[in-house]
């Protein structure tokens, strides 16, 4: 039994129909099928698009490959960063009443506030609005934002501007002469 089989390469907005003649091998029990192709539906146009198709493709890939790598690079993933939870910010000799100083706690900012002989108060030096770093003020007493003038009392509750909650507290120890700033639990 012989059918004719129409197939169709669409490449380049071109739509081509060659004829093929599909044998059906009624004797077998599986109903197996042969193309039958001729040299003249082989031809060298055909031929042609089907390389420039793969030249194409390679070029994709050529310029993917160095494009992908420069994307993973500029953006890295995140590494999740080791919890810290005490740090060490320096000697009691090195802070004057009414003066405050940035202190690192893990990769983050803090904000160590001496407020007079012998309290001490430490905040979150990250504003609450946009991330900006805040820092204190002895002639308001106030920590103040400078991104977009948000103040914040001396308990690191909100007293103007834009932030929309308190900075997070940090409980103070002194240990012998050196404080040590730790995270609250709870």
């Amino acid at each position: 039994m012989l059918a004719t089989l129409q197939l169709r390469c669409l490449k380049k907005g071109f739509l081509e129909t060659r004829k093929a003649h599909l044998t059906f091998n009624l004797g077998s029990s599986e109903g197996q099928a042969r193309l039958r192709l001729t040299w003249r539906d082989l031809c060298r146009k055909n031929a042609v698009r089907c390389c420039d198709g793969c030249w194409e493709g390679g070029f994709t890939a050529s310029v993917l490959s160095f494009v992908y790598p420069a994307i993973k690079f500029m953006n890295p993933p995140a590494i999740p960063e080791a919890s810290t939870n005490e740090v060490s910010a320096g000697k009691v000799d090195g802070f004057k009443p009414n003066s405050g100083r940035i202190v690192k706690f893990g990769s983050r900012p803090a904000l160590l506030i001496r407020v007079n002989e012998s309290e001490w108060r430490a905040y979150s030096g990250i504003c609450t609005h946009l991330n900006c770093t805040v820092q204190f003020q002895e002639s308001t007493r106030q920590i103040w934002c400078a991104c977009h003038n948000g103040y914040y009392d001396l308990n690191g509750k909100v007293v103007s501007g834009p932030p929309p909650r308190p900075l997070e507290e940090y409980a103070v120890r002194i240990r012998g002469e050196e404080i040590v700033i730790t995270r609250q639990t709870g």
